[in-house]
């Protein structure tokens, strides 16, 4: 284990997961369980561990408001797609439940769901995905989590490393791309034109 490595999962004490596959929970349970606790970010992984998130801290709060302003910005301009912020959950088709920090659909999946599928996890697989790496997170479920996304179709992934300025990118049929303090990234082919500055939030 990396000095990095060690030290996040220190720091990640507030985070903890439980097994919860024995109960077998419905989507309805597990959508009000997360609308009795509206204070914490719940996700559910394909194993059926529970995985529950205290609310960031200020300082990753304003990095993760700016990601999510520059991606919507471009993606108004851009008109081909939508975007989503952290609040934001997906029912993806190994059956998880996961909200990325940040994320884009292209239009046209986003329209051809119905207006009930639109409501609650949402049974589509985001084009685009951002997680952004805070004390409280894990490190080592961060990248299952990009490797789940990656797995249930994910095109095009960050993992943003803002306290050691490394980023790591995943791509379907890649090997992981690791930067190391990258000035900005470059969303091609995926989102064509796309490129957010890093040093916003470094």
């Amino acid at each position: 284990m990396s000095h990095h490595e060690s030290t996040v999962e220190t720091l990640s004490a507030p985070m903890f997961m439980l097994n919860v596959s024995s109960l077998d929970l419905t989507d309805e349970q597990f959508e009000q369980i997360c609308r009795d606790n509206r204070e914490l970010r719940i996700e559910l992984t394909s194993k059926g561990d529970l995985i529950i998130m205290p609310p960031s801290g200020s300082r990753t709060g304003l990095r993760n408001s700016k990601i999510n302003q520059r991606l919507a910005n471009w993606a108004e301009l851009d008109g081909t797609g939508v975007t989503f912020d952290s609040s934001t959950g997906f029912t993806l088709p190994d059956g998880s439940k996961r909200s990325p920090d940040a994320s884009w659909i292209r239009r046209e999946k986003w329209e051809g769901l119905t207006s009930k599928e639109q409501r609650g996890f949402t049974p589509i697989v985001p084009d685009f995905v951002i997680e952004l790496w805070s004390p409280s997170d894990s490190w080592r479920l961060l990248e299952e989590k990009m490797r789940d996304y990656i797995r249930n179709g994910v095109r095009l992934g960050w993992l943003i490393d803002p306290d050691n300025k490394r980023v790591f990118i995943y791509r379907m049929d890649h090997s992981v791309e690791l930067l190391e303090d990258p000035s900005s990234l470059s969303g091609d082919p995926v989102l064509p034109g796309f490129v957010f500055s890093l040093e916003e939030i470094w």
